[in-house]
């Protein structure tokens, strides 16, 4: 399929997301990191995916601690959006600031095709919400920042609304926040770092609104399957980091591979072949576009010159 060139959507990606969260089911929604890794999920077909913020971090080989900027946020939703027709969650961390900075984060990115942002109330600098040591803002900043969020945006997009504060006051504060942020104006709940599944039920059963769950690897949630989060009550489940821990790993293996052995004639089983990649991105779309602009050159050139002969 050729990406660049295809028709898209008439509709913003904001309200096909939102038609998500009515249902029917449970939205698996992928972590990417770069155009390509995005186009590999739309490939397979997902029908959204999430610009997660450790990812991207990660693959810039920094920590998750708020070094990454907005700008940065900004240009890779930009690339990614250039080729893929896919709703888009991006992950905004804290907004980038203090409320007045979330209505030009949310402005932006909109502006640049997000479907969503989300936004958490962690205090900066901020943390993986699977570690220790984190701590969240009052209510009534994230509040504040919610209400900026929904006053900046002009083609609904979606506002995700995220609270760390389970692992440092609790379930119970976690939904009280939840219920406030929603009475804010979030469209979707993002509960961090839940212990089990029946904490995500009582979640669910407390808190009225669209649900987010996050099974990210490595962390103080354990494996729960998209089935039993959609039973739970859930509308989504991001896997933020899969994606990036998957292809680092593949790289660290196959460059084992040639520092020991000296070839890839080994690994080939492994690698994405030519083909495949080429029909990924739409190689023969950009040599079919390029041979009949070409044709259309040499066609107006031959025209303009018999019309300088016979004037």
């Amino acid at each position: 399929m050729a990406y660049y060139y295809r028709k898209r959507s008439d509709v913003h990606p904001a309200l096909r997301l939102r038609e998500l969260t009515k249902g029917p089911g449970i939205t698996v929604v992928p972590g990417v990191f770069d155009p390509a890794s995005a186009l590999l999920a739309e490939s397979v077909g997902f029908k959204a995916i999430y610009l997660s913020g450790a990812a991207l971090t990660g693959s810039l080989a920094m920590p998750d601690l708020s070094i990454i900027t907005f700008s940065e946020v900004l240009d890779a939703t930009r690339r990614i959006m250039e080729v893929v027709d896919l709703p888009v969650i991006v992950d905004t961390d804290t907004g980038f600031g203090e409320a007045i900075n979330v209505y030009r984060t949310v402005k932006e990115l909109e502006e640049a095709g997000a479907a969503a942002v989300q936004i958490e109330d962690q205090v900066l600098p901020k943390k993986c919400g699977h570690l220790a040591g984190k701590h969240v803002v009052p209510p009534d900043e994230m509040i504040k920042k919610i209400i900026m969020a929904t006053e900046a945006r002009r083609h609904d997009i979606v506002i995700v609304a995220r609270t760390d504060a389970r692992e440092v006051e609790g379930l119970d504060a976690a939904v009280e926040r939840a219920q406030m942020y929603v009475e804010a104006g979030a469209d979707v709940i993002f509960p961090e770092a839940l212990h089990d599944l029946d904490e995500f039920k009582e979640f669910a059963r407390k808190v009225k609104a669209p649900l987010l769950a996050n099974m990210t690897e490595f962390g103080k949630t354990p494996y729960i399957t998209a089935k039993e989060f959609e039973e739970a009550g859930y509308r989504f489940v991001i896997f933020p980091v899969t994606t990036f821990r998957a292809a680092m790993k593949a790289m660290k293996d196959v460059l084992l591979e040639l520092r020991e052995k000296g070839t890839q004639k080994y690994v080939l089983d492994r690698l994405m072949s030519r083909q495949e990649f080429y029909d990924l991105i739409g190689y023969y779309e950009y040599e079919k576009r390029d041979s009949e602009v070409a044709e259309k050159a040499e066609a107006l050139v031959s025209r303009l010159k018999e019309k300088s002969k016979s004037g």
